[in-house]
């Protein structure tokens, strides 16, 4: 083990590296080397594994399944288990920016939000309503003037009767000054197959007509230097997600260099709604009810979806008939002759951004491997955590389909 001292703070590491020795100590950052498009720039080390994979792949879900533990000095794997330990992947060009984007998360946040169609709307509602602790402003921008005006103006006259000031303020933002904020949201969509076409996997036919401008504002992030959040709740998610993290680490020539944004940068909000959804079907249905205490929900906001009754006593059987009710919820709202937007614009776009902001657990997808993958995730001071659990085998072999299909999309 080497020890040095970066940025003023000690780091050990399995590598020899040019930097300033330090006396072997408490770390807090632990320096690796990992293919930048396979690892995140920085994260919070929850297991030794993480410190030898070539991949954060599904496996970093149950990292027993990565192998032997590496030997690590007592002093690391006490900093590992406390959760002050900071994985940091030299080879990424922009590590220094993700330290400086894991560190930074105190205060409120401007949001900026584009589009505020259907989603968006009820989206901007409930962030005005429900974020006042972590949101300063929100900004919205959308295609037609008349839509941005009104929604500023129905904003600007929701509040609390003698607390005028309680609430986020709701702006204009021209498309020259999205990036001029802490979070962005991505809600824009050019394509919705309306109710009783006979689409039945409504997100999928989406992604032709959506990747296209999720790459347009992933490359003008690029170019703003954006240093925040960046949310995608377009459907699909997750390979808009992959698309616009890739987009945005293109040069001029279409090669990739690692200069846009941080992988942990860029999060997918679809899973949430997943996870009421299975909620919803288990309070209505003893079978499934220990999803509610011991349940969770892992991937895809549509098909390859994974919803486990629970973990300690996983049923296969069980399991699959809730993923398929909560799979097939949105087939029942349109059979209704309505759009499914409200549940998913406030279950996975709004609870799930104040929860992330706050620092505490959520449902979204994150980088594992060069795809989006949801699953139970949190932003700390030492950067992205993933939720680790001892999977069962039945459980794990279905999350390994569905980053296989995640795959053959991207």
């Amino acid at each position: 083990m080497d020890w040095y001292t970066i940025h003023g703070k000690q780091a050990a590491s399995f590598l020899e590296l040019p930097y300033e020795t330090a006396e072997p100590g408490t770390p807090e950052l632990f320096l690796v080397r990992g293919d930048p498009g396979l690892l995140p720039a920085a994260w919070r080390v929850t297991d030794p594994r993480q410190l030898t994979a070539e991949a954060a792949d599904v496996r970093w879900l149950d990292p027993r399944r990565m192998g032997e533990a590496p030997a690590l000095p007592e002093s690391v794997s006490a900093a590992a288990a406390a959760g002050r330990l900071t994985a940091v992947n030299l080879r990424h060009p922009r590590w220094r920016r993700a330290l400086e984007f894991a560190a930074h998360r105190p205060g409120k946040k401007r949001l900026h939000l584009l589009a505020v169609g259907d989603v968006g709307g009820t989206l901007l509602t409930a962030l005005k309503l429900l974020g006042g602790d972590v949101i300063s402003a929100v900004g919205v921008c959308d295609l037609s003037e008349n839509t941005v005006a009104r929604w500023v103006m129905e904003m600007g006259q929701t509040a609390w009767p003698w607390d005028y000031n309680a609430l986020p303020e709701v702006e204009a933002v021209p498309p020259e000054r999205l990036f001029d904020c802490g979070v962005f949201i991505f809600a824009a969509a050019r394509a919705v197959p309306p109710v009783g076409s006979g689409v039945e996997d409504v997100r999928m036919a989406q992604l032709e007509a959506n990747r296209p401008l999720a790459e347009q504002f992933a490359r003008q992030a690029r170019a703003a230097d954006f240093r925040g959040l960046f949310i995608v709740l377009s459907d699909p998610v997750d390979p808009l997600c992959q698309a616009a993290w890739r987009a945005s680490n293109l040069d001029g020539e279409g090669h990739w260099d690692g200069l846009g944004l941080l992988p942990e940068q860029v999060q997918g909000f679809g899973l949430g709604v997943m996870n009421a959804r299975a909620a919803y079907f288990a309070k209505g249905d003893p079978r499934f009810a220990a999803f509610l205490t011991e349940g969770r929900s892992f991937g895809p906001h549509g098909a390859g979806l994974v919803i486990a009754n629970s973990i300690e006593r996983y049923d296969d059987t069980l399991s699959r008939e809730l993923t398929r009710l909560t799979l097939e919820a949105n087939l029942r709202i349109r059979e209704l002759g309505f759009k499914p937007y409200v549940a998913p614009a406030v279950s996975s776009g709004a609870m799930q951004l104040l929860l992330s902001l706050r620092g505490e657990w959520h449902c979204g997808s994150v980088p594992l491997g060069g795809v989006w993958f949801g699953c139970k995730n949190r932003f700390t001071a030492r950067g992205l955590e993933w939720e680790t659990l001892a999977l069962p085998e039945a459980l794990f072999a279905r999350l390994e389909e569905t980053e296989a299909s995640l795959r053959e999309i991207g």
